[in-house]
Parts: C-alpha cells; sequence; structure tokens
C-alpha cells in the first residue's frame, strides 16, 4: 500500500489507508477485459462504465494512487453497486470484487458524512437493534401491530406518508407481512423423522427467523423428513453479512465470533443454512477472521462445518417426496448462493425430485435488486432491477417463483404485486415441505 498521504495530498483527499484497506495484490488482478460488464445488473440498466465492476475497481486504483479521493462523487458509485459479486463468475482474471468492494466500503464508512438524524437511525438499527434478537424482535412485533390494527391501511389509502416523507413512504412500501410464527434459538432439539443420517445445527439468524417462520419451521421439517436430528442452538446470532456491506467489518467480526463459539461448541455435523446471504457470510469468516490470531483457526474449521440447505439435502442424498405439487415453477438464482457459493445445481434438482413439478428456467441469472439494504438506501434502482426481473419472470408463464434467500423472497413478492403478475414466490424448501405433506392423499 502507498506510504501516508502527505500535505500536498491532504488537499485531494481522504485515501484508502490502514488494514481495512483493498489490498494491491487482489485490486491490480482486474485487466479491465470487460467480461463483467453483461452480468453486472446496474451497468445492464445504465450503460454506463463508472456503474460496472471495472469502473468500480478503477475508481479504486485510481485513490489507491491518490489520484483521487474518497469524494462523494466517487462514493456514489460505489455505494450504487448491489455487491451481487456476478462478476466473479464472470471474470476470467479471478477478482475477488466481493472482498474489494467490501474493503472500500469500510474505508468509505470512516469518511462519510451523514445529518445528525441519519447518524442515529443508522447507530440505532445497525448497532443496537438488528445485533439483539430481543430488540429486533419487538421491532418486528411494532410492525406486526401497525399491519394488523389497520394503521398501514389509513397510511396508504390516505398517502399522508407520500406527502410529508416520500423517502420513508418508500420504505413503508416494501415492509413485509409480518406472521404471528416465528422460531426462536432456545437450544431446542427437534428429533430426526426415521433412521439418523446426521446431527444437525441451523442458523436461526436475525430477520429470517422473526419475518419468515412458517418458512423457517418448514426447512426445519424438511430436515428431519430427511433423517437429521436439528438442533436450534442457543447463543447464536445475525451472521453480519448486513454489517460488512455497509463497511462495518468490526461489528461484522464480533457477529463471527460469536456464531463460532456458538456452533463449534455445539458437536454437530453441520451447520445448515437457509439464507443464501447468511451462508455466504458464514462460508467467509475465515477471510474476516484471518488477522485474529484467536480466532484464524477456529474460522478455517467452521467453514468446512457451513452448508447451504440445498447443497446439503442434495449430498445427502435426498429422499425425494412421493406427494405431488401441479405446478409450473421458475427459480432465481439468489446471488450469495449462485455466486460466492457457486451453488446452482442443487436446488434445480431439488425441484426436479418433486413429482408433477415443472421447472422452467428464466434464462438469465442476474440479481433482483435486493442486496441487503440496497432496497432500502438505493430504492429507485433496486426496483429497476426488480421490474427487469419480473419482465423475465413473465415470460416463463410460470405460476411459481422459487428462491433462497430471505431479501430475494421479499424482494421478488414485492416485484409480483408491483407487475401485477399474480405469481406465488416461495423458498425450494417451502416446495418440498408441501410435496412431504402431500404424500398418501
Amino acid at each position: 500500500m502507498p506510504s501516508e498521504p502527505t500535505a500536498a495530498d491532504r488537499s485531494n483527499g481522504p485515501f484508502f489507508s490502514g488494514p481495512d484497506a483493498p489490498k494491491e495484490s487482489e485490486l491490480y488482478k482486474c485487466v479491465h477485459c470487460g467480461f463483467c460488464l453483461q452480468a453486472c445488473p446496474t451497468y445492464l440498466e445504465t450503460g454506463l462504465e463508472t456503474e460496472s465492476p471495472r469502473g468500480r475497481i478503477a475508481l479504486m486504483k485510481a485513490v489507491n494512487e491518490r489520484r483521487i479521493g474518497i469524494t462523494a462523487e466517487t462514493v456514489r458509485h460505489w455505494d450504487l453497486c448491489i455487491q451481487c459479486r456476478a462478476c466473479e463468475v464472470a471474470c476470467p482474471s479471478g477478482v475477488p470484487y466481493g472482498t474489494l468492494i467490501e474493503a472500500t466500503m469500510a474505508q468509505v464508512e470512516k469518511h462519510r458524512k451523514r445529518g445528525l438524524l441519519e447518524k442515529a437511525a443508522t447507530y440505532i438499527v445497525l448497532k443496537q437493534v438488528v445485533p439483539k434478537q430481543s430488540r429486533l424482535g419487538l421491532a418486528v412485533v411494532g410492525l406486526r401491530m401497525y399491519q394488523r390494527t389497520g394503521a398501514q391501511s389509513l397510511v396508504r389509502r390516505t398517502k399522508v406518508l407520500s406527502a410529508i416523507a416520500p423517502g420513508l413512504a418508500a420504505l413503508e412500501g416494501t415492509a413485509p407481512e409480518v406472521p404471528a410464527e416465528r422460531l426462536e434459538a432456545k437450544g431446542q432439539v427437534i428429533p430426526a423423522i426415521g433412521p439418523l443420517r446426521a446431527r444437525i445445527a441451523v442458523l436461526a439468524g436475525c430477520v429470517m427467523p422473526l419475518v419468515h417462520g412458517p418458512q423457517m419451521n418448514a426447512a426445519i421439517r424438511v430436515l428431519t423428513r430427511n433423517g437429521c436430528e436439528v438442533q436450534v442452538t442457543r447463543g447464536q446470532g445475525c451472521c453480519g453479512a448486513i454489517h460488512s456491506h455497509t463497511g462495518d467489518l468490526e461489528q461484522a467480526r464480533d457477529m463471527a465470533r460469536r456464531n463460532i463459539d456458538a456452533f463449534l461448541s455445539a458437536g454437530v455435523d453441520a451447520v445448515v443454512v437457509a439464507s443464501a446471504g447468511c451462508g455466504s457470510r458464514m462460508k467467509e469468516y475465515g477471510h474476516l477472521l484471518a488477522d485474529d490470531s484467536g480466532y484464524a483457526e477456529k474460522a478455517r474449521a467452521f467453514y468446512d462445518l457451513v452448508k447451504d440447505i440445498h447443497e446439503f439435502l442434495a449430498a445427502l442424498p435426498l429422499i425425494p417426496p412421493t406427494g405431488r405439487i401441479e405446478r409450473k415453477v421458475t427459480y432465481q438464482d439468489s446471488c450469495h448462493l449462485a455466486n460466492p457459493q457457486r451453488v446452482t445445481a442443487a436446488p434445480r434438482a431439488l425441484l426436479r425430485a418433486i413429482p408433477g413439478l415443472e421447472l422452467v428456467e428464466l434464462g438469465s441469472s442476474v440479481c433482483c435488486g435486493a442486496g441487503g439494504t440496497y432496497t432500502v438506501t438505493e430504492h429507485e434502482m433496486s426496483m429497476r432491477v426488480l421490474d427487469s426481473r419480473m419482465e423475465a419472470v413473465s415470460k416463463t408463464g410460470a405460476d411459481v417463483v422459487a428462491t433462497a434467500n430471505p431479501g430475494c423472497v421479499m424482494q421478488l413478492k414485492l416485484g409480483a404485486d408491483r407487475s401485477g403478475l399474480g405469481v406465488r414466490v416461495c423458498y425450494v424448501t417451502d416446495l418440498l415441505d408441501e410435496a412431504y405433506a402431500a404424500e398418501g392423499k
């Protein structure tokens, strides 16, 4: 890395600095060949070089070489990246774009200027609510009350929020419907059905057990039906993906240590993850904690335990259901399953194992625009990318869109509402659960 900036440099700065700066050994792997362009959702929407992976890397190089600083104009192009990491699959040079943009956002976060209200809201949500499941649970209960008491209907009917706070109205419009059923990590053990094939732990996580509790319980039923004894390990928590994407690597590291401690002490054969984004983050704890002498080795051991639920079931192998589901289904690849984890065949194999189900391909694996907090922070671009995806869905004639990540489920449900397609959006494991439930009927 370059030396610390001189007095002359500082007028153009700030620049990259410190241990979390993008590594030159990774940064200069990019030869700007352009293979990434057609894989990048923001480039496909805008056609602008600055909204492509190689354009964003060019800006990183310019900051690294102190030709430009970390300015608002530069940051805008990095902020607009969804961090889907499709460029990594397309790249012939093996550029680790995910680690580069993560490190870059950590640098941005040190210098980002926020208003008092935005600063307070960011601190409360990311530092005081998301890492603490009890507080997050209370917030979700509040959202459920808002939805169930009729307050939401009144706000939307009168459009009062749109009049006084358009940004907040856009956020409110993306809020998922909160169910009464949830999953709590209390150390409970759910016995296997039939001969025991594996003892596993599942990640409950943060948002998914509160917003998609029924779907998580369905995933557990699928696992037990396949001979797994399932432990919902006490002491686990958020995987840290949201924090690493927004540049708070220290908070992400704290969360990684917590999960490593909880799961390594569980004595299980695997840690199975039903959320693609969480699985991707957890498989990369080794990178996140590479310089932590107390956890680097533990993180490497943890990597061997973490399995996406689709790859785990396919490798068991799956006990095929006999119940029929007469549906035409298309599968939307969740970016953090298809790209960092390279798991694409397993979800499709599970769907094809369901009698009566017709699987039709979408034709491309472009991001749906969810991107964790992206649908909130970059709502306009998120909706543009989503609308393009829903147009592709409409061409398949499918009744159901299956996917593998809670953010994708929520985003695609929003897209179905916006487009008026009337398709059902669900997890792959939801369909498996239904097929098992239909056995003998």
